[in-house]
């Protein structure tokens, strides 16, 4: 797969709530980092610390997502791209409206991730699911 499909596979894989796909678009070696993220958290550097990450736990809302606003970069290097895009949705259980953009920086190489910064806004996607940061 392209970078481009790579990437599109992945936002709507998460939207579907297609856990256990998720893994299989990144190499088993890769380096997936939220410079973001208020707690640092650490770098994802294999598959099956993502598939522990994509694991659902049962706790939390039921959100149902949709990705809009995609708008994919290409650059000068074949194996990266930079992709714009939202997550537009509701948290059924409340019935509130969310929104939350991203933007992924994705190398691609033989059809896997094996580098990503993905940056989000943490703190929103916390309240979306009920949880505090701090």
């Amino acid at each position: 797969m392209t970078p481009r499909e790579v990437f599109l596979a992945l936002v709507n894989g998460v939207a579907d709530e297609r856990w256990d796909e998720l893994p299989g678009l990144y190499a088993e070696r890769t380096d997936v980092v939220h410079p973001f993220h208020p707690r640092r958290a650490p770098a994802l550097r294999t598959r099956a610390e993502l598939a522990e990450h994509f694991r659902p736990t049962g706790d939390g809302p039921r959100l149902r997502r949709r990705v809009t606003d995609v708008v994919i970069h290409q650059t000068v290097d074949p194996e990266v791209i930079v992709a714009e895009f939202a997550y537009d949705g509701v948290n059924e259980d409340t019935g509130e409206p969310f929104r939350l953009p991203g933007i992924f920086v994705l190398r691609v190489r033989d059809g896997q991730i094996v580098e990503s910064r993905d940056y989000f806004d943490h703190l929103t996607s916390a309240r979306i699911r009920g949880q505090k940061l701090f």
